[in-house]
């Protein structure tokens, strides 16, 4: 299975140019813990947690109003093709030690993002799909007697 079959179509990415404190309210309003920072072509440079927002404005003392996004995006974003399989997304996603990445298609534009909570979702979902398969193939189990009270 391709990862685009378990990614958001619904990114919600800024500019680099954001202000910090536009960020932040973007965040709450989406209630979403991370936004993609993407280049004038939508293409992602990068990705803010609201953990980048404590640590690297707030701890600091920063101004979020004159902090922009491009100060504090971590960089090297790593992206994932869109016809990249679920189970290597797993394993770079974990030898990576990162839960979310931008999904990309060939020209590298953003074209959702998947996280650790969505391939588990859908991972959920897939083993209740073989259980129930089981079940159905399956002799009924027998159902215990009730003990016989004394």
């Amino acid at each position: 299975m391709g990862l685009v079959k378990c990614c958001r179509e619904q990114v919600v990415a800024v500019s680099p140019d954001t202000p910090a404190v536009e960020v932040a309210r973007i965040m709450g309003e989406k209630n979403v813990g991370s936004v993609v920072i993407v280049t004038g072509d939508n293409r992602p440079v990068g990705v803010i947690t609201d953990r980048d927002l404590a640590v690297r404005v707030m701890a600091q003392e920063r101004n979020p109003g004159e902090v922009r996004a491009g100060d504090i995006v971590t960089r090297d974003v790593i992206t994932f093709r869109d016809s990249m399989g679920v189970y290597e997304a797993i394993q770079k996603m974990t030898a990576e030690g990162i839960r979310r990445m931008p999904v990309v298609d060939d020209a590298g534009k953003l074209i959702g993002i998947v996280t650790m909570d969505d391939i588990i979702r859908m991972l959920g979902e897939e083993m209740a799909a073989i259980a129930k398969n089981i079940e159905k193939q399956s002799p009924p189990m027998q159902k215990e007697a009730a003990p016989i009270p004394m």
